[in-house]
């Protein structure tokens, strides 16, 4: 066992979820504290359900951890254990990130969005005339949220049934973007748009692949492994701009570093670099 003491100022973080053993947050983040000269920084992975998620977060030390992350299912369960939640994660009721205060106190904040926004702005994409959302469910609303902010007119989400077609509607009504829904059976319409955002699980959307139009705008597919996806290797072929979820696990990552470490600039290249080393190594 490593007796060692870490070197003033080092702390802790980790990622929390139900299952765990996939996330790539641990490459990420030690990619970035390696090259940002953080020695003594740990991060590390819990599988934590809404059960355990009360006793985790009292059996936690502030003055060693600074933060966690959070996945499914703990982006909404985390936010009554809170003692402040920042607009942007209460404008979509998830939480993918908590800051532990020198005091204690639990701060929730998600990077999601602003990861998405920073991952469009990466590829050229700062404002767009309407826009599409495939699916629907929790990262669709967070992608309603970035859409919000740079779209100028309407957004249409293609989803599965009347009860999800509503709740996109009241999202938008939320966030401040006109959402118009459509039936998924319709979803190759979608493709026109001047960019789609697919937040589908893995293989859904795969059909739509063959009815990529000759010049597509810009595709935003959140899904990080398998990559490419049949629908961002349709496109790819095509030349146009591709924005896949190891880009937007990057950018949010990059925020919650800043915010646990408060230490910048975070080296994205780096944590690309390794996360796909480990894609790689699958």
């Amino acid at each position: 066992m490593d007796t060692t003491a870490p070197p003033p100022g080092a702390r802790r973080a980790a990622v929390l979820g139900s299952p765990i053993a996939h996330s790539l947050s641990p490459v990420l983040h030690r990619a970035a504290y390696a090259a940002m000269g953080l020695d003594g920084w740990r991060y590390d992975r819990f599988e934590v359900d809404e059960s355990a998620l009360p006793g985790f977060l009292d059996g936690l030390d502030p003055a060693e951890w600074a933060g966690l992350s959070l996945t499914m299912p703990l982006k909404r369960a985390v936010i009554p254990l809170l003692d402040t939640v920042s607009d942007t994660a209460a404008s979509v009721e998830a939480v993918n990130t908590v800051v532990f205060g020198a005091d204690g106190r639990r701060s929730g904040e998600n990077t999601d969005i602003p990861g998405m926004l920073a991952a469009l702005r990466e590829r050229g994409i700062t404002s767009v005339p309407s826009a599409a959302v495939l699916g629907a469910g929790a990262t669709a609303s967070s992608a309603l949220a970035a859409l919000a902010r740079i779209c100028t007119g309407e957004v249409t989400a293609y989803v599965r049934g009347p009860a999800r077609a509503a709740e996109m509607r009241e999202w938008g009504a939320r966030l401040g973007v006109t959402v118009r829904t459509a039936d998924w059976a319709d979803a190759a319409k979608a493709l026109a748009e001047p960019l789609v955002v697919a937040t589908t699980p893995a293989g859904a959307a795969d059909h739509l692949a063959d009815a990529v139009p000759d010049r597509p705008g810009a595709l935003f597919d959140v899904l990080y492994h398998p990559w490419p996806t049949a629908l961002a290797a349709a496109w790819s072929e095509r030349g146009a701009p591709v924005v896949g979820g190891l880009d937007l696990l990057v950018h949010q990552a990059v925020l919650q570093v800043e915010l646990y470490t408060g230490h910048r600039p975070v080296p994205p290249a780096a944590m690309r670099a390794a996360g796909e080393a480990a894609l790689g190594a699958h």
